[in-house]
């Protein structure tokens, strides 16, 4: 299952005889058979039909729509809804179970911790000479890692968690040629080309996390350490932290093997970042094994969450959904 994305101004998009179809002035440029897609990211003005937009949907094909300059805002069209609905009841009575809920962030978080170990890890081995930096981040990621256990509820958990991620910015921001600018990870809007990378890397795994829930049969809204509010997919924010590192690697083997570059930036008026057409073709095309990969083992680790949820509620399994598990490993949503 692949993605489509699509960034090119002015194109149409259809459905046609379960075949997505791309055309321009009215003459098709390509058809790709909708079978083969798990979701279209659209990056620039696309015409589609409501009829196109539901039929998407019936075959569980996503739509991700990311506008503006930066692609800051982002609409998400999820696709058909899990048919059992015992798991999202199962979250509705876990998201006030403080005990429960710590123990889910934990695991969240010691994933998360462990990724950003071993990223930093490798980044020692290629560069000797940041040994200071790179060491002392990673010391400080061992002792979150040690007080993690103790931490008895979510602000606790938290609290670790944020304590981490700034030793983990500092060794990884240390990774970067000061020429780019990069001294701290920074959102809205990125200030730099790393950042901007990041945000656009984050925002797919994002979507990615809020459609594995959906079909799964979790809603992506309500979540354990990200504490459902108001316009925020928490469940989905949950399941994208240990992946978050994978992204952050990436990154900076582009910009290490200078694949990507300062001039493939721009500014706007605003003084934000931007991601050129072409660096946004090279990260859509580059990063596509890394998208599946994330892509796989997140829609793993939403089943799984939907079979602990039952089981911690007391709901009768869905033989139907563990019979599609197969033989798939993985043993809670947090390992990555």
């Amino acid at each position: 299952m692949g993605t489509l994305y699509i960034d090119r101004q002015g194109l149409e998009l259809r459905l046609n005889d379960l075949a997505i179809e791309l055309r321009a002035d009215g003459e098709r440029l390509r058809s790709v058979p909708a079978r083969l897609l798990e979701r279209v990211v659209l990056r620039a003005d696309t015409r589609l039909s409501s009829a196109t937009l539901a039929g998407l949907a019936d075959l569980g094909v996503g739509v991700l729509a990311l506008g503006g300059r930066g692609g800051q805002r982002v609409a998400h069209l999820l696709g058909q809804p899990h048919g059992d609905a015992r798991a999202r009841i199962a979250q509705c009575q876990r998201v006030n179970d403080e005990a429960w809920a710590s123990v889910w962030s934990r695991q969240i978080v010691r994933a998360k911790l462990r990724g950003q170990q071993r990223l930093l890890r490798q980044a020692q081995g290629a560069r000797a000479d940041l040994r200071k930096p790179l060491g002392d981040a990673l010391a400080t990621l061992q002792r979150t890692l040690d007080r993690l256990p103790a931490a008895s509820d979510r602000d606790s958990v938290r609290g670790l968690e944020g304590a981490g991620a700034a030793a983990y910015f500092r060794g990884y921001t240390a990774l970067f040629a000061p020429a780019l600018g990069f001294e701290a990870r920074r959102r809205r809007p990125p200030p730099d080309p790393v950042n901007a990378c990041l945000s656009l890397g984050y925002t797919l795994l994002q979507g990615q996390a809020e459609q594995a829930c959906w079909a799964a049969g979790l809603d992506p809204m309500v979540g354990f350490l990200h504490l459902p509010l108001h316009g925020r997919a928490s469940l989905a924010c949950d399941l994208v932290e240990p992946w978050r590192a994978h992204v952050d690697e990436w990154v900076w083997q582009q910009f290490r093997e200078r694949l990507l570059r300062p001039e493939h930036f721009g500014r706007d008026g605003a003084g934000a970042c931007l991601m050129g057409k072409a660096a946004r073709a090279h990260v859509y095309a580059a990063s596509a094994s890394l998208q599946k990969r994330c892509a796989d083992g997140l829609r793993r680790h939403a089943r799984l969450a939907a079979r602990v949820l039952q089981q911690a509620a007391q709901l009768p399994p869905d033989d139907e959904a563990l019979a599609a598990e197969g033989d798939e490993g993985g043993t809670g949503a947090a390992t990555a």
